[in-house]
């Protein structure tokens, strides 16, 4: 296919800030009183009011005849002496590129400490979250902690687990031998807001509890055998945060005897943001987030799942019968398209690239298949190397998209061979009234305005 016989479409961004203070207020107080409607008109109309504005704010298009001037006349740029070199010590993003930020969705916590903001999927390439724009889920607020106050305990629930406790400093963990992995992070809540109908606009909105780093560390085994855990014993760990909810998760032992499980201090080549835990955090490849824990001050070995509050009251799968699953950690198999997606606008017939996202917290994605009407057909997606396990994988397709309305959807596949579930099979299982592990197939619909929508099947 060349691009002579199919001439590339082009396309509107969707808008990012599209609900100012006001707007908060309103859908919070909505959402509080359970007037889910309101919600999905707040956002609606916000993004009806943005898009125009965005559509100019991308307007300098190539002209359909005659000169251009962008390219005839010469830009300052090209004629004189730019910035000096190192005028900010740490880099920064273009200007233009201001509006592509990590976003709080309005009404969905009490406060602002314990709280989410979403990363912009739609506007990111590769498979690597930005430290910048890594999603954020607090539930106390965050901290700029002080490495040489900070210490990392290792204890046990008895005498017997481990031979002696252990303190370490972040200077003498980081002096011990190190890995580097790249891994997805999921909120278990992402794409909550869409159990019973659509609910939000776009992509950064249902998807983007989810990004994906270069994590620098060492592994917890190095560190439980150094106080010389009994394995035979000490089943699982619970592991602790310096934040002021305390959060605590267990997590089996099983995972860390794998070597997956390290205690993190670096992100992206630095040294983690405070806002993604640092100076020291938890990576549980596979796993919901919240067993990620940031600001780690502890870990206690014992021999049975600890029960703490955000494994036995939150992060449960609610049931269709009143009953409610509880350690359902793993990240079941899952993907999104970011392009096009919901807040977007097709200017054009013509090609186009549809890309997204697929990951597994059991492995490896092996295969995407993407869908161009509502599911009736699907076509295999390329996978854009590398592939890693419990990793985000990028893919994509040629699409030439002929005017017409359509639905366009990815159903992912892993290493198990687990075959991500459209919401119809998803229901039949947990039902509409969970919030958490929702891994439904997302549709989103172009319509002949080029304007792309959020919707579901059923």
């Amino acid at each position: 296919m060349s691009s002579q016989d199919h001439p590339s479409g082009r396309l509107i961004k969707a808008p990012e800030n599209f609900i100012g203070a006001e707007g908060v207020r309103a859908v919070f107080s909505e959402a509080k009183a359970g007037r889910r409607d309101f919600v999905r008109g707040a956002f609606a109309a916000a993004w009806a009011g943005a898009a125009a504005p965005a559509a100019l704010a991308q307007g300098n298009p190539v002209p359909a005849e005659g000169g251009d001037a962008n390219i005839l006349e010469l830009p300052a740029h090209s004629k004189g002496l730019g910035q000096a070199v190192a005028t900010d010590g740490y880099g920064k993003p273009s200007k233009y590129e201001s509006n592509v930020q990590r976003r709080p969705s309005p009404g969905l916590t009490q406060t602002a400490q314990a709280s989410v903001s979403f990363a912009p999927l739609q506007s990111l390439f590769g498979i690597v979250t930005p430290s910048g724009l890594h999603f954020e889920r607090h539930h106390q607020g965050w901290w700029d902690v002080d490495p040489s106050k900070h210490r990392l305990m290792i204890n046990g629930s008895d005498d017997k687990m481990l031979k002696k406790p252990l303190v370490f400093t972040v200077d003498e963990i980081m002096r011990l031998p190190s890995v580097s992995r790249f891994h997805f992070i999921e909120c278990g809540a992402n794409t909550g807001m869409e159990w019973g109908n659509v609910a939000v606009p776009t992509c950064q909105y249902t998807h983007g509890m989810l990004s994906c780093s270069e994590f620098t560390g060492v592994p917890l085994k190095i560190l439980l055998d150094m106080a010389g855990v009994d394995y035979k014993r000490g089943r699982y760990v619970l592991a602790e945060g310096a934040d002021g909810s305390s959060m605590t998760r267990t997590v089996p032992m099983e995972l860390i005897e794998s070597g997956e499980v390290f205690v993190a201090y670096g992100q992206n080549g630095e040294m983690l943001r405070p806002e993604n835990g640092y100076p020291l955090r938890l990576v549980v490849p596979g796993v919901q987030g919240v067993s990620w824990v940031k600001y780690l001050r502890r870990i206690e070995v014992g021999d049975q799942p600890y029960g703490a509050k955000d494994e036995a009251v939150h992060y449960i799968d609610l049931q269709p019968g009143g009953q409610h699953r509880q350690y359902t950690s793993t990240q079941e198999c899952k993907s999104v398209i970011t392009t096009p997606s919901g807040g977007q606008v097709l200017l054009d017939k013509g090609h186009y690239q549809i890309s997204g996202l697929a990951w597994s917290g059991r492995g490896q994605v092996k295969r995407v298949d993407i869908s161009v009407d509502g599911g009736q057909n699907w076509k295999t997606a390329r996978l854009q190397g590398p592939v890693m396990s419990k990793s985000l994988t990028r893919f994509s397709l040629d699409w030439v998209w002929d005017g017409k309305p359509t639905i366009v959807q990815s159903r992912a596949m892993d290493e198990t061979g687990y075959v991500q579930p459209n919401y119809k099979q998803l229901r039949a299982v947990r039902g509409t009234r969970s919030i958490y592990h929702n891994n439904a197939i997302q549709s989103w619909l172009v319509q002949e305005s080029g304007e792309v929508k959020n919707v579901q099947l059923s």
